[in-house]
């Protein structure tokens, strides 16, 4: 037994031994049930929040007011939940009342999916099953608790966990299920950005993405949520270059070869032809003139909108403003590939353009080429300690200004390219191509 589970399991074996029902519920049991190791785990009790706070004193209060209160644990932290109902759900989110109950059945019917539905009682090793959960996950099949379009008015945000759960359990989703959200798809927007993203994020990285995706399309969802997404589609490409088809199947494809990435990657792939969309164009052939310019603006627009953070919103920008400097990487000066090497998270550019290459003409040659010389010189080459500082500068007789930029670039360049190798050499180069006053 992990420690998680195992700290779990002293939360429900202290609630117990004091009179209180208390099992393990949720994600947790589904996972266990499916073979998975779960990332937390919950306990639900007929315990109040008063009566657990006063067997863990050391408990956080956090989300008292439904009934929820955080247990700190040395493997983790637990969350504990009072058996309860819910009122009306005004705000798509959050119920205008809790009642709390004394049993389990109650409480299981507030929630979302049968498969998140189940309990466990972990000393006695038995599941409790009021929703029909077991039997949705023996036939692969993803189905709400009770009425559909009654659980996603309750909360919004359910018609995308929905996605994300059938897609990532490889599950087909309740033809009522999938009416419910294409009835409401529209009121998703009522969601908040932050909600929304980490959904998204989700289905990007906890896979398959490609087959989430094809749902949020199939559901309606992906025109709220991604519009710009959804323009993809039937946008076609030069087949000598992309023989797949348009920017959406290219796009998909894309996503189907993602292993377990980073957040950054995973968005930078879906958003690396964003701008190709709006710069289509047909003249002696199909052509997406500033594709990548088009697509960088939009792609932090995205970013903004989702509110992803500064430094994910300026890695994910970057991913789509370069993913086309590998086409001119053997023909680039050693200096400027470099440069380009050892740009912050290189490593997810050149993942980026394995999969862009994968998923059209399937030609590795510059790809391996950016590998090789990663791999084969060392830090020192690619980002070697500067020859020259502003104040050797100074010192030889120049006056500060813009101009020190261009030469420190130009010693650099010397530098990188095995022209020069010490500050003699630097300072002789410098005399050469920036005489002072004239000489």
């Amino acid at each position: 037994m992990d420690a998680k589970r195992q700290a779990a399991t002293e939360v429900v074996r202290r609630l117990r031994s004091e009179g209180f029902a208390a099992y393990l519920v949720g994600g947790c049991v589904r996972d266990i049930l499916m073979g998975r190791t779960p990332k937390d785990y919950d306990v639900t009790t007929a315990a109040t929040p008063e009566q657990v706070l006063r067997l863990f004193p050391d408990a956080l209060t956090v989300g008292a007011q439904f009934g929820v209160v955080i247990v700190p644990q040395e493997a983790g932290n637990v969350e504990v939940a009072t058996f309860r109902s819910d009122g009306a759900y005004a705000d798509g989110r959050h119920p205008l009342e809790v009642h709390y109950t004394q049993t389990p059945q109650e409480d299981v019917q507030r929630r979302d999916f049968t498969i998140n539905g189940l309990l466990y009682d972990p000393l006695s090793d038995q599941v409790l099953d009021f929703v029909g959960g077991q039997a949705d996950i023996r036939a692969r099949r993803l189905r709400t608790i009770g009425d559909p379009v009654e659980r996603f008015n309750e909360d919004r945000l359910r018609m995308l966990r929905a996605v994300r759960f059938t897609a990532r359990f490889d599950f087909k989703l309740e033809p009522a299920v999938l009416a419910a959200i294409r009835q409401l798809g529209p009121q998703i927007r009522a969601v908040s950005a932050e909600r929304i993203r980490d959904e998204i994020v989700k289905i990007l990285t906890e896979g398959p993405a490609r087959a989430g995706f094809e749902l949020l399309d199939q559901s309606g969802l992906l025109a709220e949520v991604l519009p710009e997404i959804k323009r993809m589609q039937g946008v076609q490409q030069p087949p000598e270059f992309h023989p797949e088809g348009d920017v959406w199947i290219h796009t998909l494809m894309m996503l189907e070869g993602l292993h377990q990435p980073t957040s950054t990657l995973a968005l930078g792939v879906l958003l690396h032809d964003v701008g190709k969309p709006p710069t289509f164009a047909i003249r002696e052939r199909i052509r997406f003139d500033n594709h990548v310019e088009v697509g960088a603006k939009m792609a932090e627009e995205i970013c903004a909108r989702l509110r992803i953070s500064t430094r994910e919103s300026e890695r994910i920008v970057e991913l789509v403003r370069h993913h086309l400097r590998f086409k001119d990487f053997p023909r680039m000066k050693r200096s400027t590939q470099l440069r380009f090497l050892r740009m912050q998270g290189f490593e997810e550019h050149l993942e980026l353009h394995r999969l862009d290459c994968l998923s059209s003409h399937r030609n590795l040659e510059n790809y391996e080429m950016a590998r090789r010389m990663l791999a084969e010189t060392p830090a020192e080459e690619i980002k070697p300690a500067p020859l020259l500082r502003g104040e050797d500068l100074i010192a030889q007789g120049y006056t500060p200004g813009p101009q020190f930029k261009t030469m420190l670039r130009t010693v650099e360049d010397a530098q990188l390219e095995g022209l020069i190798h010490n500050r003699t050499d630097a300072l002789r180069l410098i005399e050469e191509q920036f005489p002072v006053n004239g000489r």
